[in-house]
């Protein structure tokens, strides 16, 4: 094998936004992350919910009703006339 095949690896810090800390092996030298396993709500079993209504709201704004509009009749409606 190549001497130099590999890259230079680093004792490095991993900090997150939430103020949690690790230390490990890379080859990037302090890491920050927006979010980790001590604050990601998959691990923490908290849910936050995204404002959703409010992308709703302001789609209805832009473009008029949200309801899907149908111009043929449903697939029912037709067999049954």
């Amino acid at each position: 094998m190549k001497a130099e095949g590999h890259p230079k690896t680093y004792e490095t810090t991993i900090t997150c936004t939430c103020g949690a800390v690790y230390n490990t092996i890379s080859t990037v030298q302090n890491l920050r992350i927006g979010i980790c396993a001590a604050c990601h709500p998959y691990f923490t079993g908290e849910q936050r919910f995204i404002d959703t209504a409010g992308r709703v709201d302001k789609f209805a704004q832009r473009y008029g009703s949200t309801r899907a509009r149908r111009t043929a009749p449903k697939p029912s409606e037709a067999a049954s006339a």
